[in-house]
């Protein structure tokens, strides 16, 4: 990749402070890798990044090196160029760990040739203003994601419906409830607790039996 373009990237800021979205520290911060096979090249990245409110996490000269970085990550965005020094973007894009997403830059030629349908692409020469545009797009989908895992239900394992189960039977045995009813009392319970399910499941069982 032509380290010229990095240098003009460095040059320009398109945004002022008070449109950076995304700040260090809280909830919406997306971790972010930058690899490209020169390092000055990644780190001009990042510098373009950081200064546009995005959070960097690690910037490396290969896929190995990336790899790395995201073993105690939960999600984030790879941006890359075509080839590493180790590696090429598939190869790369295959060892992600679920919930990261690739941001490939590379010629059009190579676009043209190599797509992905699940990998995102910028052509080069790069424009700054795409840059940034994309990687808060990607970013807007990586907090939507979170906020669907967040609100979805923990699946339950076999010991713990059976503490349910087991509650609810004995509600419908000592105070005659049908079962629709003692689901809705040990719902209603752990509403009014602060507590899940189970954990309300496993008092009433325990206050019933003491």
């Amino acid at each position: 990749m032509d380290t010229d373009i990095y240098v003009i990237i460095l040059q320009r800021n398109i945004r002022k402070k008070n449109d950076i979205k995304y700040r260090t520290g809280g909830e919406r911060v997306i971790n972010i890798i930058v690899v490209l096979p020169k390092i000055e090249d990644a780190k001009g990245i990042r510098g373009v990044l950081v200064k546009n409110g995005f959070q960097v996490t690690a910037v490396c000269s290969t896929g190995a090196q990336a790899l790395s970085q995201l073993r105690d990550l939960s999600d984030g965005i790879v941006i890359c160029g075509y080839k590493m020094t180790d590696m090429i973007y598939t190869e790369l894009h295959d060892c992600l760990p679920a919930g990261f997403d690739m941001l490939l830059m590379a010629s059009q030629a190579v676009l043209n040739e190599y797509r992905r349908g699940d990998i995102m692409c910028l052509a080069m020469p790069l424009k700054v203003h795409d840059l940034i545009n994309t990687v808060d797009m990607m970013s807007q989908t990586i907090l939507r994601r979170r906020r669907r895992a967040k609100s979805k239900p923990k699946e339950r394992n076999s010991e713990e419906t059976a503490f349910i189960k087991e509650a609810k039977e004995l509600l419908m045995e000592r105070n005659h409830m049908t079962e629709e009813e003692a689901h809705r009392y040990i719902q209603k319970c752990s509403m009014d607790s602060g507590t899940n399910m189970v954990e309300t499941a496993q008092m009433v069982l325990a206050m019933m039996r003491g």
